[in-house]
């Protein structure tokens, strides 16, 4: 399978698989019981990700391992200015909507107007596209790893958002339809960035250490917070199984491809 393919089937699966679920713990009470084991499962494969494989290819490719770290510590303080500024510019009081973001995102239905987060959605979909792509452009098994940390973090954000739509007045029909049309944007990051990052080579350590930051961003500053709201011990030690679960499986996952 050509390397173009394998963006357009990781980036159009991971959304559509991504929405898919979401919908289903969104609509289905039942399932819902299970999305702080999702939660927990998707911080271990992020976490994984990061540091078993998308950080270790960056350091091969890259002439300056400082720099690398650099635009690490860059990209995590990039995606923190622009979540104050989302805050910022939908509240200026102590409490609103837009401090309970991070909430929302773990599936509570109070949050965010639902335009607000189908255009955010787009541009977050359509950045997880340009990852998946340098990912891809760097070797397939790498870009397979990236995908899956990417959906499996996608999932939780994905019931938030659908919750959000719902509780914004949107009908069942038409908060499924634009989660979906929004997870098209990702198969268009990923063949825009296919065409643009093979002569622009020298940009995909960069591009690899912000995905990192990215990913390791969402999993410490965005979702283990949340799981501190289960404090006894025996949310505790299901919390540090499901992590290792998550680490583990990427790490198999990538095992079994470099064979």
């Amino acid at each position: 399978m050509s390397v173009l393919l394998w963006i357009i089937v990781a980036s159009l699966s991971g959304g559509v698989l991504s929405v898919m679920f979401a919908a289903a713990f969104a609509l289905n009470p039942r399932a819902q019981r299970y999305l702080n084991a999702m939660v927990s499962y998707a911080i271990g494969a992020m976490l994984g990700a990061v540091f078993l494989d998308i950080l270790p290819e960056a350091i091969k490719l890259t002439p300056d391992v400082a720099i690398l770290s650099g635009t690490v510590l860059f990209g995590i303080l990039l995606f923190f200015i622009l979540e104050k500024l989302v805050l910022w510019r939908h509240c200026h009081i102590e409490h609103c909507e837009a401090h309970e973001l991070i909430e929302s995102e773990q599936g509570h239905d109070h949050g965010r107007s639902g335009m607000m987060i189908t255009v955010g959605d787009t541009f977050h979909n359509f950045v997880d596209g340009v990852i998946i792509a340098a990912a891809f452009l760097t070797d397939t098994h790498l870009g397979i790893v990236t995908a899956i940390a990417i959906i499996a973090h996608e999932i939780p954000q994905e019931v938030g958002d659908f919750a959000i739509l719902l509780h914004s007045g949107f009908s069942k029909t038409r908060a499924f339809q634009l989660n979906i049309i929004s997870s098209f944007a990702s198969v268009v990051g990923g063949v825009l960035g296919y065409y643009t990052l093979q002569t622009m080579r020298a940009w995909t350590p960069s591009l690899l250490a912000l995905a990192a930051a990215s990913l390791l961003y969402v999993s410490v500053a965005d979702l283990i917070p949340g799981l501190h709201k289960r404090a006894q011990l025996r949310d505790t030690f299901e919390q540090v199984g499901l992590i290792a679960m998550g680490v583990l499986t990427v790490g198999m996952v990538g095992h079994w491809l470099a064979e």
